[in-house]
């Protein structure tokens, strides 16, 4: 298997929203946006397996940072990553970041403060978008609009998951100062009421930094735009779905069809003007 096909195949089986949004950007880009998600998603399946395999993540870990200072180690997967890092100059914070939050899911099960949570994110997804931003050459001042959408996207995520969060042990999103003592289903159905004012508080934070996030759409040129609009319009027709009724999250996993993600790129191909 080509390196471009172990690529496409990694993206591919780790997300609906972003894979097929992806595939709408420059073929160059493309592959660059591949690299890049193939590393992220390899670090994440170590630690989101059943059961989790703490050995093989602390020997990527170790890997990547061996690479970075001395090169190619004969993984294809963190080859291609250091190989981006370096042609767009990844800050290496943001990497050390990424490999932080994915350790914190190894030993750490519940979030009970917004801050906890934040910090979290910032590791397991605002860098992600400082990546894109660097990936994409855009200019300093987006960044901290890419940190937004990543977090309002990650924050999106937690929502959509707490049902399967549940099963793997973990919570995200945080009770202290709510009237909510668990996210178990058989106590959330005993407390409907607190859970759906819980739910759309959670929702009114998520829109506030993905207002942020779409403020730097200014930034981004056209060619890039469109997917990366496209992904996001579908993270906040999730979020409508999930508000219009907040207890769907534990009868089923809400992502959009494919068939919905295609037409939402078609019509930001025929709604945007040229930039």
């Amino acid at each position: 298997m080509s390196l471009e096909q172990i690529h496409y195949t990694t993206f591919k089986q780790g997300s609906r929203t972003y894979f097929n949004s992806s595939l709408f950007f420059p073929k160059a880009v493309r592959r660059d946006v591949f690299a890049l998600y193939g590393f992220v998603r390899v670090a994440d399946n170590f630690v989101d397996s059943v059961p989790q395999d703490p050995d093989g993540f602390h020997r990527f870990k170790e890997a990547y940072r061996k690479a970075r200072e001395n090169g190619k180690i004969g993984d294809p997967i963190i080859d291609a990553f250091i190989e981006l890092d370096r042609r767009k100059g990844f800050d290496p914070v943001w990497t050390e970041a990424f490999l932080h939050s994915m350790e914190l899911d190894l030993k750490k099960k519940e979030y009970n403060r917004l801050e906890e949570t934040l910090e979290y994110i910032y590791g397991s997804a605002e860098v992600i978008g400082l990546y894109m931003a660097k990936l994409l050459d855009l200019v300093p001042d987006s960044y901290p609009h890419a940190e937004r959408l990543g977090r309002s996207m990650q924050y999106i995520n937690f929502i959509r998951d707490i049902d399967e969060d549940r099963t793997l042990g973990r919570r995200y999103l945080p009770l202290a100062d709510t009237p909510l003592k668990s996210l178990d289903r058989e106590y959330v159905q005993s407390h409907p009421g607190e859970f759906n004012e819980f739910l759309r508080h959670h929702l009114d934070m998520y829109r506030t930094w993905q207002r942020e996030a779409e403020a730097g759409f200014r930034f981004i040129p056209r060619r890039y735009l469109i997917p990366i609009k496209t992904a996001s319009d579908m993270y906040n027709w999730t979020a409508r779905t999930i508000e219009a009724e907040p207890m769907v999250v534990f009868r089923k996993k809400i992502k959009p069809s494919k068939l919905r993600i295609w037409g939402t790129v078609l019509a930001n191909l025929l709604g945007l003007g040229p930039r």
